[in-house]
């Protein structure tokens, strides 16, 4: 197609109870956009009644995590004491730097009713002078989100800067991140200003260059030309400056293999800390597991 690089589909994971994950980054096809080296699609799902969500407390370091939800409502807690409800429309910007561990969870709350989940999760690596900086989180609610709307579409800019809209969300490279909600018969317009760009389909399904693509595939768009979708779909749109190769194992994101290896060392040995209230966490895999992805 002429407006794609490349056209993904994500496996699926089913975690049980009908709760299923979409691994769009990284793929065998694609390791990066810009500076996003990982999305999952969680759900949609409706769990049964008394279950929920649980990640157990676990490390990150050398990245910024983006959890976005359309559905359903998760608690994050952290090492820095942070305990902060997300719900739909809302960002959670987690700055890992040099480490930080959270847990990811149903509110006790929602569970006895049967929770709803569903949102994507994105990893964004940080550059080289960043990778070390102290940790951090921000919370933006919806509200605070820029909006646009026109003939059809609804575009809301989540992080980043986009079409001359810039979301509050303090970024550390330039990147975009968008939720494009297209009407019947609407048109979006990516502009090519961004080296690298990507689109991920949540609802619907789009036309692009008179072929219909439908939901859950992630679209890798070609450098250096504007593509247009035309609707009726959702889309999230994103992608910024690569940054260049970074090495992936399980939690861990970095420039430097030793400073990983140094990470694995750091987290068997509890020198990361834990999440107050939240006593669990999750082990250090074994060296031959499924999520080591190096250069």
């Amino acid at each position: 197609m002429p407006s794609l690089e490349a056209t993904l589909v994500p496996p699926t994971r089913d975690l049980g109870d009908g709760f299923k994950v979409r691994r769009a980054l990284p793929s065998a096809q694609r390791r990066m956009i810009g500076p996003f080296v990982f999305l999952d699609e969680m759900g949609p799902a409706h769990l049964a009644p008394g279950r929920g969500l649980d990640v157990r407390p676990h490390p990150h370091i050398g990245l910024a995590t983006l959890t976005y939800l359309f559905d359903g409502e998760i608690l994050h807690q952290d090492s820095l004491g942070v305990r902060q409800p997300i719900r739909p429309g809302d960002v959670n910007w987690m700055v890992a730097g040099r480490g930080i561990v959270h847990s990811e969870r149903t509110p006790q709350a929602l569970r006895p009713a049967g929770p709803s989940t569903w949102g994507l999760q994105s990893w964004i690596a940080l550059p080289e002078r960043e990778e070390e900086r102290a940790p951090a989180f921000h919370h933006h609610g919806r509200d605070a989100l820029p909006v646009a709307n026109e003939g059809g579409l609804e575009m809301r800019v989540v992080a980043g800067a986009f079409l001359g809209l810039r979301a509050p969300v303090e970024t550390f490279s330039e990147l975009f991140y968008a939720d494009v909600k297209l009407g019947a018969g609407a048109v979006f317009s990516v502009p090519a200003e961004h080296l690298e760009r990507g689109a991920y389909i949540v609802e619907g399904g789009v036309e692009v260059d008179g072929e219909r693509l439908e939901r859950g595939r992630l679209l890798v768009l070609k450098p250096g030309v504007p593509v247009s979708f035309k609707g009726p779909a959702r889309l999230i749109v994103f992608g910024g400056e690569p940054l260049g190769a970074r090495y992936l194992w399980w939690n861990f994101v970095s420039s430097s293999k030793a400073r990983i290896e140094q990470a694995k060392e750091d987290w068997k040995a509890g020198r990361f800390g834990g999440v107050p209230g939240d006593p669990e966490f999750i082990p250090l895999p074994p060296a031959r597991q499924p999520r080591v992805d190096y250069p």
